[in-house]
């Protein structure tokens, strides 16, 4: 009897020592898979254990990582190849867009009637129209595929931002736009010059494309440096608030105008100086907005 009791004993300790070194497979397992996705790590999933299930149960795991891996790089190669392919439209169009415009100015200087000169500027217009498209195309495809070195310096948003604004006067006068600067205390952040001007440059030409009326500009601190650009849109119910910074959204069909690439653009050149975008929809007022760091985190 004692003998069976020991036997009985021992099969225990055993079955309980398994159930313990299975468990710390599982667990072993567990921060694998942890550690893979916290570093992104290649490392496969390896267990110590013979376990005709538990091995099955790993090979598994290993399979689906190799085949999620197989389909990121696939992506990756179509994202970089999607960008070429932007990049290389955007350059090839504008050697004929330049020959288009210098043989517009040339029958300028013609002698036109008054009927051939309206169609002229008519052709002028949508040549200009044109044009900014294939930049928008450019600054996109640069903004993507470049490898641009910040040059981070202590930046006077509030004057930035006013110069920026008196570049397009005549723009907002031409359009019958009327803008409105709040007045506050000089914010300042650190970024890039050249590229918050970029940033900015493409909300004011959103706002000509897109806005009516008054557009309302405010440079203010919350934590991060805020510009925010105010302005009524027509059919605002239209405008899908969650896609607005998405390459190719243009929620005011009804104007036809714009890639939807100028804030995609400015979402790209915001983040890659560490900062974000977001925006808030009021019934027809869209308010956008960009965030950059006060402080030097680099």
């Amino acid at each position: 009897m004692v003998i069976i009791i020991g036997i009985l004993f021992m099969i225990i300790l055993l079955l309980m020592g398994y159930i313990a070194f299975f468990q710390i497979q599982l667990r072993s397992m567990n921060q694998q898979m942890s550690k893979r996705f916290l570093e992104h790590t290649r490392q496969p999933i390896s267990i110590e254990l013979f376990n005709k299930q538990l091995n099955h149960l790993a090979h598994n795991i290993n399979q689906f990582f190799k085949a999620e891996e197989a389909l990121r790089l696939e992506v990756v190669g179509e994202e970089k190849r999607f960008k070429e392919m932007i990049a290389n439209i955007s350059h090839d169009l504008r050697t004929p867009l330049t020959a288009i415009k210098g043989y517009q100015q040339l029958m300028e200087k013609e002698e036109l009637t008054a009927n051939q000169l309206q169609k002229l500027h008519i052709a002028q217009k949508h040549a200009r129209a044109l044009e900014e498209l294939i930049e928008q195309f450019y600054q996109y495809s640069s903004a993507l595929t470049a490898d641009i070195h910040i040059h981070w310096e202590r930046i006077n948003l509030t004057n930035l931002v006013t110069e920026c604004l008196a570049e397009y006067v005549a723009s907002f006068e031409k359009e019958g736009m009327s803008v409105i600067v709040e007045e506050d205390n000089a914010v300042y952040a650190y970024a890039d010059r050249l590229l918050t001007i970029r940033v900015i440059q493409n909300l004011i030409r959103n706002c000509l494309t897109h806005g009516k009326g008054h557009i309302r500009v405010k440079v203010y601190t919350d934590q991060y440096a805020i510009i925010s650009f105010n302005n009524t849109v027509s059919n605002g119910s239209s405008i899908d608030i969650n896609r607005l910074f998405d390459r190719f959204y243009t929620g005011d069909k009804a104007r036809g105008n714009g890639a939807g690439l100028g804030l995609s653009i400015v979402r790209q050149l915001t983040e890659k100086m560490d900062g974000y975008v977001y925006a808030t929809l009021d019934n027809d007022e869209l308010d956008i907005c960009v965030a950059l760091n006060v402080y030097h985190n680099v």
